[in-house]
């Protein structure tokens, strides 16, 4: 039997790029989305060159790119907290209202010339912070939208769909600048809002039912730290994310200047060399499924640094706009096909229950690498030249790639993280609260001395589990009088986790709990005392009780 067939996972044949567009909800959505993308890189156009039009400071232009992925930054984690306890749908719908209303102010004000470089930035802030509240909601529900094995094709399609925007939206996002004025490309992208805001009004998506009071937002975001903090593979990708925004940043955010200054163009050139990065995108989505099954997810990766250190060297010496606009295409595909997979890693690597928080903190990660390489290449820009900055910026990648040397990216894993459920609510003679607690739990193992190094072996991997899943003080005791007998302890805060944290044990978790039931040298299984600890006990805070506590109230 294969280690799939074990885990009850059969490995799917290789799965089309389109197959995410046989499911509906994720078909209309996804359509709704590009047109708002379509809006959103017009607005960028416009934003970008009107900083070149009322400001001389080349580190004013890269921060315009720098103010809207900083709020992401900033505020990805709590919005990612906020999508694994809250309806995602009504989350995305606040965010888009949002955007909707802070690009019709911004309309206004372009139109009647009240911007300045500190109000633009401002206004490009605020619709940062409509797209870290909205993209983890977003980017959660695409598992809830297709099956998991069609997961890493939907991701890959979600970035396809952005990149035909890419493609196309700056081109004519420059030529509305051109023709118009940058109020009108303003102006796009408000209208452009409301097809997803309707799609999403349409969407109807399950109710998750939970008899659990929801986590308190400091809670949740310690849940998503410790286990992100015990998953070593999101933990890798994080950090490569980090690495590849900072350094490869550089292109995007200079980009307006490389077309002002380095190839003497406008604003019909800047938005062109755009839809030229965005075409190489497109390109790169479209042929990652069949990449991934000739390369290893590390190799993707350092290819993609490699190609961005060979574009930013190049554009860094090119004088001339179609060698320029040419290489383009190039990180445009490196681009795509590094951060799709990331974000795939990242999925395929986290339960339902915490997969928002996960993809939060990897965002943190990303658009925090490109806020501080947009703001670092523009000052070098600044201090330098833009020559001289995208150069450095290509010695920096060339180490983002040396970096997966000795740190090499987790190939995608097929692991079955849907919810174990074997855990049954205990009947307690307490009758205790969902706030009641701390919760004390020992777990009592008869090992035969023989199995004492195996036991050990398997404990680590379950102590990794338990805090990963919530659990705090973590111990393994051995009695002195009884060496046979082993005693596995942790505390959580409350009942309430306390069951949260039993139910959270995936489908893949139980290898490692069946080989520990299995070293145990008593048929009934391993013993559990669950304990609440007391000094002092409050009035009617628990009484004594026959009937399973009621976690509704």
């Amino acid at each position: 039997m294969t280690t799939q067939q074990k885990r009850g996972r059969k490995l799917p044949d290789r799965i089309s790029t389109l197959a995410p567009f046989r499911h509906e909800t994720f078909r209309t959505i996804w359509i709704a989305s590009l047109a708002s993308n379509f809006g959103g890189l017009i607005q960028a156009v416009g934003a970008a060159w009107m900083m070149t039009s009322i400001s001389d400071s080349q580190d004013m232009v890269a921060l315009v790119q720098a103010s809207t992925a900083l709020p992401i930054m900033l505020f990805s984690l709590v919005a990612g907290a906020l999508a694994d306890n809250f309806n995602r749908r009504n989350l995305m719908l606040t965010a888009q209202i949002f955007m909707l209303v802070v690009s019709v102010i911004l309309t206004l004000c372009a139109y009647f010339d009240l911007l300045t470089p500190w109000l633009l930035l401002a206004f490009t802030f605020l619709l940062g912070c409509g797209v870290a509240l909205n993209n983890p909601s977003w980017q959660a529900s695409v598992g809830d939208m297709v099956p998991r094995e069609v997961l890493p094709a939907a991701v890959t399609i979600n970035s396809v769909g952005f990149n035909i925007t890419r493609s196309l939206g700056p081109a004519i996002g420059g030529a509305i600048v051109a023709a118009a004025s940058a109020a009108a490309a303003f102006a796009v992208n408000a209208c452009s809002y409301f097809a997803l805001i309707y799609a999403l009004f349409r969407w109807k998506p399950p109710v998750r039912d939970n008899a659990l009071p929801r986590e308190t937002l400091l809670r949740a975001l310690s849940a998503g730290l410790g286990y992100v903090a015990m998953s070593p593979n999101i933990l890798n990708v994080l950090f490569r994310g980090l690495v590849f925004g900072l350094s490869a940043s550089a292109i995007l955010a200079l980009l307006p200047i490389v077309a002002r200054d380095l190839v003497a163009g406008g604003p019909l050139t800047y938005g062109v060399m755009l839809g030229a990065f965005g075409v190489g995108a497109i390109a790169g989505a479209m042929g990652n499924s069949r990449l991934r099954e000739k390369l290893s997810s590390e190799s993707i990766v350092r290819l993609s640094f490699l190609g961005f250190a060979a574009s930013a060297a190049i554009l860094a010496l090119s004088t001339n706009t179609w060698l320029s606009t040419a290489v383009l295409l190039v990180p445009g595909a490196c681009w795509v096909m590094a951060l799709s997979l990331f974000n795939t890693t990242v999925q395929l690597s986290t339960p339902r229950w915490v997969v928002g928080r996960a993809l939060s903190f990897y965002q943190t990660a990303a658009f925090g690498g490109i806020a501080g390489g947009s703001w670092l290449w523009g000052i070098l820009s600044e201090g330098f030249d833009v020559s001289v900055a995208l150069s450095l910026s290509s010695l920096a990648m060339l180490f983002g790639a040396a970096i997966g040397m000795r740190a090499p990216l987790p190939q995608l894993s097929d692991l079955n993280l849907d919810p174990l459920n074997r855990f049954n609510e205990p009947l307690l003679r307490l009758d205790l609260q969902p706030r009641s607690g701390p919760i004390v739990s020992l777990i009592d193992y008869i090992i035969a001395d023989e199995d004492v190094p195996e036991f050990l072996a398997l404990m680590s991997r379950r102590r990794r589990i338990r805090i990963r899943d919530g659990a705090r003080q973590w111990a393994l005791m051995r009695d002195l009088e009884h060496p046979e007998i082993w005693t596995e302890t942790y505390h959580t805060a409350t009942w309430a986790d306390y069951v949260r944290h039993n139910q959270r044990r995936t489908q893949a978790d139980a290898e490692v709990w069946d080989a520990i039931r299995a070293l145990h040298h008593e048929k009934e299984g391993p013993r559990v005392h669950r304990l609440i600890e007391r000094q002092t006990i409050p009035p009617d805070d628990d009484v004594f009780h026959k009937s399973p506590p009621d976690l509704h109230h």
